[in-house]
C-alpha cells in the first residue's frame, strides 16, 4: 500500500525568466500529477501585430523578449521574404548569422553564469557564487561584453535591435567597424575556451534519459552549417520538413494551469528543442575548435543527461565566436543594405534557431501590406510538456531524496530548459456575446479552419 501522497510545491520558480510555479503529487508508488504553472498574463503579441504594416513586424516581435529579440525578428523577417518571395544572400546572409552569432552569446551566458551555474556549485544566486568563485563570473561577464558588442554594432543597439528590416537591413556595418571587433571576439573565443573545461567538470546528477524512451529531439538541420536562421525542421525520429509543413505536424493546445499553450507533435506527443536537440542532431557541423574540444573532453552525441544542457550552451557559444571571426574575416560590405520589397496578397512562414530552440512565424498580409494573420510558436511553448514528462520520469530516481533536496532537484531540472516564460505567454482567445441573439464573435483567432492564433 502506497504511503500518504506529498507535495512538491514552488510557488515562485527562481532564476528563469518570467514567473511560473511547480506543483507534483507523489507518493511512493509514483509521480501521480505534474503541473509546471505559467500564470504569468498573456501578452496579445499577436493581436497587436494584425493591422499593422509588414515592416514593422521585426521592431513589433523584437519585444518579445529581450534576451532573445534577435530570433523573434529573424523568424520575422525570413517569413516576409518567404511571402514576397525574396531571398537575401552574400554578405545579407552573413550579417545575419553574425547578428545571431551575438545572441547566442548574450543569451547563453546569461543561463550559464547568472542562473545555471549556482545550482552546479551550491548557491543560490550568481552574487553569492561571485563571492568565492569572483574568476567565473568576471570571465562570463567579458565573453557576454563580446556578444552585446556583435549586437550593437549589427542591430544598432545590445536590447532590442533597431536595423533589422524586410529584405536586409536600413544600415549595414563598414568592414573596419567589424574587424575592430576581432581582438575583443578572439579574448573572448579563448575564455570560452576556459568555460567549455570548466562546464564539463562540474558535477553532474547522475541521470540519463532512457535509450529506448528518450524525448524525440527536433531542431533545423542545414546541409552545410550549424542550424540558426535556415535549414530543414527535423528530429530524431524521422521528421524532415520544411517550415511551410510546420502546422501539418505540430498542434497547440491550451491546459488549464497555464496561459501559455502546450506544443506537441501530432503523430507522437512530447517533444524536445533546444540545445540538446540541435546539438544531438548537429554535432558534426560545429566549428572546428568546438568539435575538436568536445572530443577532447569525451562529449558525444547524443548527449542523454538533461543536467549537460550547460555543456552544450558553452560549446554553441565557442561555435558562435569561431563562426563571427570567420565572417568578419571574409566580410565585404554588400552594394545595398537591402533588397527592395513591393507588398502583396501573400502567406509566409519560417523557422529559425532561438537560443532556447525552434521558434516559428507565420503571417498572412494583405495587398497594402497590413498583417491579417500572425501565429508564433516560441520554443517554451514547444518545451512544456516535455518538461512535465521530465519530472514525472525522473523523480522517481532520487525518492530517496530529503523532500527539501528533492525540490531543489526539481527546480534544477526546469533550469535545464532555460524556459523563458515571458515569450510563451501571449494567447488570449476572446468570445464576445452580443445581447439575446447570443451570437459570437472570436477576436483572437486563426485562419479559418486552422487552429486559433495566440
Amino acid at each position: 500500500m502506497a504511503d500518504r501522497s506529498k507535495t512538491i510545491k514552488v510557488d515562485y520558480l527562481a532564476r528563469v525568466e518570467g514567473e511560473g510555479a511547480l506543483h507534483i503529487d507523489y507518493d511512493d508508488s509514483g509521480v501521480q500529477n505534474v503541473q509546471l504553472k505559467i500564470f504569468e498574463p498573456p501578452r496579445f503579441f499577436e493581436a497587436l501585430l494584425r493591422g499593422r504594416d509588414y515592416l514593422e513586424a521585426p521592431d513589433i516581435t523584437a519585444r518579445i523578449c529581450g534576451i532573445c529579440p534577435v530570433a523573434y525578428q529573424m523568424s520575422a523577417v525570413h517569413a516576409m521574404e518567404n511571402a514576397l518571395n525574396l531571398k537575401p544572400g552574400g554578405a545579407l546572409r552573413m550579417l545575419r548569422r553574425l547578428l545571431y552569432c551575438g545572441e547566442w552569446i548574450e543569451s547563453h551566458m546569461l543561463h550559464i553564469s547568472m542562473l545555471h551555474a549556482p545550482d552546479f556549485l551550491g548557491y543560490p544566486n550568481a552574487v553569492a557564487m561571485a563571492k568565492d568563485h569572483p574568476e567565473i563570473v568576471k570571465n562570463a561577464l567579458e565573453i557576454k561584453k563580446a556578444g552585446n558588442a556583435l549586437v550593437r554594432l549589427i542591430g544598432g543597439r545590445e536590447v532590442h535591435p533597431i536595423n533589422v528590416r524586410v529584405g536586409g537591413f536600413y544600415k549595414v556595418p563598414e568592414a573596419r567597424e567589424l574587424t575592430a571587433l576581432v581582438a575583443q571576439l578572439e579574448m573572448a573565443r579563448g575564455l570560452t575556451e576556459q568555460l567549455v573545461r570548466w562546464s564539463a567538470a562540474l558535477p553532474f546528477p547522475s541521470y540519463e534519459w532512457r535509450r529506448d524512451n528518450h524525448y524525440e529531439f527536433v531542431a533545423l538541420t542545414h546541409p552545410s552549417e550549424y542550424p540558426m536562421n535556415e535549414g530543414r525542421i527535423t528530429s530524431s525520429a524521422g521528421l524532415n520538413i520544411s517550415a511551410q509543413d510546420y502546422e501539418n505536424h505540430f498542434a497547440e493546445e491550451h491546459v488549464a494551469h497555464s496561459t501559455a499553450l502546450h506544443c506537441t507533435l501530432r503523430e507522437r506527443g512530447a517533444y524536445l528543442v533546444g540545445p540538446i536537440a540541435r546539438y544531438n542532431l548537429n554535432r558534426d557541423k560545429l566549428s572546428p575548435r568546438a568539435l575538436q574540444l568536445a572530443e577532447e573532453i569525451n562529449f558525444t552525441a547524443p548527449c542523454l543527461n538533461p543536467f549537460q544542457s550547460i555543456l552544450v550552451r558553452s560549446l554553441e557559444v565557442l561555435h558562435a565566436f569561431e563562426e563571427a571571426l570567420h565572417i568578419i574575416d571574409r566580410y565585404q560590405p554588400p552594394a545595398e543594405p537591402h533588397l527592395k520589397t513591393e507588398p502583396r496578397t501573400a502567406s509566409g512562414c519560417a523557422a529559425t534557431e532561438a537560443p532556447r530552440g525552434l521558434l516559428y512565424h507565420r503571417y498572412d498580409i494583405d495587398e497594402k501590406g497590413k498583417i491579417t494573420t500572425a501565429k508564433i510558436v516560441a520554443p517554451t511553448s514547444q518545451n512544456q510538456k516535455t518538461i512535465e514528462d521530465d519530472l514525472r520520469l525522473m523523480l522517481p530516481s532520487f525518492m530517496h531524496f530529503p523532500e527539501d533536496k528533492l525540490q531543489g532537484l526539481c527546480e534544477r531540472a526546469i533550469r535545464n530548459y532555460d524556459p523563458c516564460i515571458s515569450c510563451s505567454t501571449h494567447f488570449l482567445q476572446l468570445h464576445l456575446n452580443y445581447g439575446q441573439a447570443q451570437s459570437k464573435q472570436s477576436m483572437v483567432t486563426g485562419k479559418p479552419g486552422q487552429p486559433p492564433a495566440r
